[in-house]
C-alpha cells in the first residue's frame, strides 16, 4: 500500500480533493482551528500537513515535513562524523526540536586563529634547532668543496650565515640582546654556480629550505604567482610543519628580473611592485599561505607563517651590472695626468666585486629592497682551468656521470687532458659558464652513445684533442687488449 492510498483510508478523500476544497491547514495552535488556504504537502514523503504536523518552508515553494527533515540530516550528521567534522546545533534559532544543523564552517575549513607560543613552546623549538646540531662553518665549506670548484669567498659567506642562523634561533633572548637576520644578495655570471652552491647545500644540511624563481612573481591581483608563494614552497619543504617553516631558509633565484622597469609607461606590476610586496616579507612578518596549492581561493586552507627567523638568500646574474660599474669607475678622472683609460676595465675578470649600492639602485633595485639585504657578495666568472676542474673534479662531475652510463655497458671511457681543455676553450667561447660543458659533451658523445651497443668486442673509448676540434676520431680499444692510460 502506497502513500496515496494510506491518505484516502484515513480521511476519504485523496490529496488533490483536499486541495481542490481548500481544506484548512492547522493552525499548531490548541484551539485546533483551521486557516482558509490550500494544504501543503511533504516534499519527501507527499503527506499532507493536516497528518505530518508542521511544516519547513524552503525556497522554490518547497515544504518539508519535521521527520523527513529529521532523518534527512541524521544521515548527514553520521556520515560527516566519520569523517571527524565537527558539527554543530542550530536547532534553537530555528526552535525545531529533535533537529540537528550542520556547522557549515567546519566542512569548508574555517581556520581557527594561530595561538600564541608559550615560553615552554618557544624553548622546545629552540632546542630543536640547537645550532650545535649544525656542522660548523669550515666543515660546511669542506662539503661544499667537494661538489662546487672554486667561488671560495661565496662558499665562506653562506658556510658562516647558514651557521649563524641557526645561531639567532637557539640563542636565549633573556638578557634582552635579539640578534637581527642577515638576509644575503648573491651577484654573478651566468653559469657560475649560484644556483647549484644553494642545491648543494640543501642536499647537505638536514633543514628546510625552498628554492623559488622571482621571474613568475607578480603583484596581487594580477595573473601570476603572489609573492607569499616564496613561503607556501618552503612550508611544504619542511612538510606543512609550520614551526619547522619558520626556522627555514628561502633562496629566491633570479632575483634581477623583478628590477625596475626604465622607459615604461605602463604599470610595473612584475617589476618594483613584487620589490615593495617583498619588503616586510624580507623584514619579518605574518602572513597567510595556502597548505598544498600555488595559489589562494576559498576551498584551500590557509596557515599563517611569521617570516621573522626565515633566512632569505637572493641570488641574480645582473646582466649589464658591470657597464654600470665601468661608467662610475671612469668618471673619476677621465682628463689630466691621473686619466683613466676609457677601456681601463673591458677585461677585468674581478669588474663584479666592485659594485656597490648605488650601482644596484642604477640597475633598478629600490633602497628599501636592498636595505633589507645588508650581506652582498659576488662570484667569479669561470676561466679555462676552472671549466676543466668543473669536468672532471666534483663528485658528481660531467665526466664521471657520462663513465658510469658507458660502464653498464662495460665500457671504459677516458679522456686525454687536452681534450677536457679544447672543451673548456669552446665552452668559454659561448659565454654561458658551466652550462655550455653539457651542451657541448652532447654533441660529441652522441656518436659514441649510439655507435657502441652495437658493438659488444668495444672495451673502451678514448677523446682525444683531435676529435673534440673535429680533426680525428676517437680512439677505439677492444676486449682483451690492454686499456690505454690517459696522461
Amino acid at each position: 500500500m502506497n502513500d496515496y492510498e494510506e491518505t484516502r483510508l484515513d480521511d476519504g478523500n485523496t490529496p488533490e480533493e483536499e486541495s481542490a476544497t481548500d481544506t484548512d491547514a492547522l493552525s499548531g495552535d490548541d484551539s485546533g482551528e483551521k486557516k482558509h488556504g490550500p494544504e501543503r504537502f511533504c516534499f519527501m514523503c507527499r503527506r499532507p500537513e493536516s497528518k505530518c504536523g508542521g511544516m519547513i518552508s524552503l525556497p522554490n515553494d518547497l515544504n518539508i515535513c519535521n521527520d523527513c527533515m529529521q532523518k534527512s540530516f541524521e544521515t548527514m550528521n553520521s556520515s560527516l562524523s566519520k569523517n571527524g567534522i565537527d558539527l554543530g546545533n542550530l536547532s534553537g534559532l530555528f526552535n525545531l526540536p529533535n533537529v540537528s544543523f550542520v556547522d557549515l564552517g567546519g566542512i569548508f575549513g574555517q581556520q581557527k586563529p594561530k595561538e600564541k607560543k608559550s615560553p615552554e613552546k618557544e624553548e622546545e623549538i629552540r632546542k630543536q634547532f640547537d645550532y650545535h646540531k649544525i656542522p660548523a662553518p669550515h666543515k660546511i665549506k669542506a662539503s661544499l668543496d667537494e661538489y662546487v670548484v672554486g667561488q671560495e669567498y661565496a662558499k665562506k659567506v653562506i658556510s658562516v650565515a647558514v651557521y649563524n642562523h641557526y645561531k639567532r634561533i637557539s640563542a636565549d633572548t633573556s638578557d634582552n640582546v635579539e640578534i637581527e637576520k642577515s638576509n644575503m644578495l648573491m651577484i654573478g655570471p651566468t653559469g657560475c654556480g649560484k644556483t647549484y652552491l644553494v642545491k648543494t647545500l640543501a642536499r647537505l644540511l638536514d633543514v628546510p629550505l625552498a628554492i623559488a624563481d622571482a621571474t613568475s612573481l607578480t603583484e596581487a591581483g594580477y595573473i601570476g604567482d603572489d609573492i607569499e608563494s616564496v613561503v607556501s614552497k618552503l612550508l611544504a619543504a619542511a612538510g606543512n610543519d609550520v614551526e619547522k617553516a619558520e626556522h627555514g631558509i628561502i633562496f629566491v633565484d633570479e632575483i634581477d628580473k623583478i628590477a625596475k622597469k626604465k622607459n615604461t609607461n605602463q604599470r610595473d606590476v612584475s617589476g618594483e611592485a613584487v620589490q615593495q610586496g617583498m619588503l616586510k616579507l624580507l623584514e619579518g612578518s605574518e602572513v597567510e599561505v595556502p597548505v598544498g596549492a600555488g595559489s589562494k581561493n576559498a576551498m584551500v586552507p590557509m596557515q599563517t607563517v611569521n617570516t621573522k627567523d626565515i633566512l632569505f638568500i637572493c641570488g641574480g646574474a645582473f646582466p649589464d651590472l658591470d657597464s654600470i660599474i665601468k661608467e662610475r669607475l671612469n668618471k673619476h678622472a677621465s682628463v689630466g695626468f691621473y686619466a683613466d683609460l676609457k677601456d681601463k676595465y673591458d677585461n677585468d675578470p674581478h669588474l663584479l666585486e666592485k659594485v656597490t649600492v648605488d650601482d644596484l639602485r642604477a640597475f633598478g633595485m629600490i633602497p628599501e629592497f636592498l636595505g633589507r639585504l645588508p650581506v652582498i657578495f659576488t662570484l667569479d666568472g669561470l676561466t679555462e682551468d676552472m671549466m676543466v676542474d668543473i669536468l672532471s673534479e666534483p663528485k658528481n662531475a660531467i665526466l664521471k656521470q657520462y663513465e658510469k652510463l658507458l660502464s653498464m655497458d662495460e665500457v671504459k671511457l677516458s679522456f686525454e687532458k687536452e681534450a677536457l681543455r679544447a672543451v673548456a676553450r669552446k665552452a668559454m667561447e659561448k659565454k654561458t659558464g658551466a652550462r655550455a660543458l653539457r651542451a657541448i659533451l652532447e654533441k660529441y658523445m652522441l656518436d659514441i652513445m649510439y655507435e657502441i651497443p652495437k658493438d659488444e668486442n668495444i672495451g673502451q673509448v678514448v677523446i682525444t684533442k683531435e676529435y673534440i676540434e673535429g680533426n680525428g676520431v676517437p680512439r677505439i680499444v677492444l676486449r682483451g687488449q690492454p686499456l690505454l692510460a690517459c696522461d
